[in-house]
């Protein structure tokens, strides 16, 4: 089933809606990173709750996620844009498997305790960054009270990431609704108590609900528009020429004693894994500062 997200508005203009099915895409950074069920259930979140806050900002605009937290994990970073494309990693992929109470992935533990950074890049302009505590480690939960701190917009953002018992990803999505300006309380209370019937956002996306049929539960009661539409996937910016800056950056000399020693030098892309290769030949034909 593909992988989309929508954006929606009620009709009374007091709520702001937002979910995305994000399985294959979370799936295709499991397979790109190696990741083990843990990591798969955190960056998945994460790389899902980006998607979704970066479908709400403007044109140009790039959205980054930073967790960082004591856990096993160490630092998780998710990339998005309003064209619904996503990029991230884990800085440890492969951490002991860990269990919570109740038998199931222990995002939270796996994180720590740590903060939250949210950098919003503007095209041609200089980026903003603000930072709030973990609160959980579960993401969601972080990301409302980002929401609720540094915004101050009421929010609750829900995520989610099935594994199967061969370690591929059998659901993944989320939401995030949010009050507008002006909201009664009315409808205030109506919000509270659909959201008090959300048990897991995965489990609805195993059962092969739709973002539209996510959102009917999410707002039942009220009238909405699908404001907007749109496909997303896990897509790195990497290239040979962007990789090719970024070496241009570091010293020549020390560059060419790694080629004397390895007979080239191998650039490795975070985000996707992808290796690149450069010969001497190569480097001599870059421009060093």
């Amino acid at each position: 089933m593909q992988d989309y997200l929508i954006r929606a508005l009620t009709t009374n203009k007091e709520i702001r809606a937002l979910a995305v099915r994000s399985t294959a895409l979370v799936e295709e950074a499991r397979k790109s990173h190696n990741t083990s069920p843990v990591a798969t259930a955190a960056l998945g979140r994460a790389l899902s709750g980006a998607l979704l806050m970066g479908s709400m900002i403007k044109g140009g605009d790039e959205i980054k996620l930073i967790f960082e937290g004591d856990g096993p994990l160490g630092r998780i970073i998710a990339e998005a844009n309003q064209h619904g494309e996503v990029r991230g990693y884990v800085n440890n992929p492969q951490p002991p498997l860990q269990l919570n109470m109740e038998g199931k992935l222990d995002v939270a533990a796996a994180i720590g305790h740590g903060q939250l950074r949210v950098v919003k890049s503007k095209l041609l302009k200089s980026s903003y960054e603000s930072s709030v505590p973990l609160v959980s480690g579960e993401i969601a939960e972080d990301l409302t009270y980002y929401y609720a701190q540094s915004e101050q917009t009421p929010s609750a953002v829900g995520l989610g990431v099935l594994v199967n018992k061969d370690l591929s990803v059998k659901a993944a999505g989320g939401f995030i609704i949010q009050l507008l300006p002006g909201a009664k309380e009315e409808t205030i209370n109506t919000l509270e108590a659909n959201l008090k019937e959300i048990s897991s956002v995965s489990r609805f996306v195993e059962e092969g609900k739709t973002p539209e049929e996510i959102l009917d539960i999410l707002l039942a009661g009220f009238d909405f528009r699908i404001m907007e539409r749109k496909e997303v996937e896990y897509k790195c910016k990497c290239d040979r020429e962007r990789i090719a800056v970024l070496l241009s950056s570091f010293d020549k000399k020390e560059i060419e004693e790694i080629i004397e020693k390895e007979g080239k030098v191998e650039v490795r892309c975070h985000f996707c894994n992808q290796i690149y290769e450069f010969s001497l030949a190569d480097i001599n034909k870059l421009e060093f500062d």
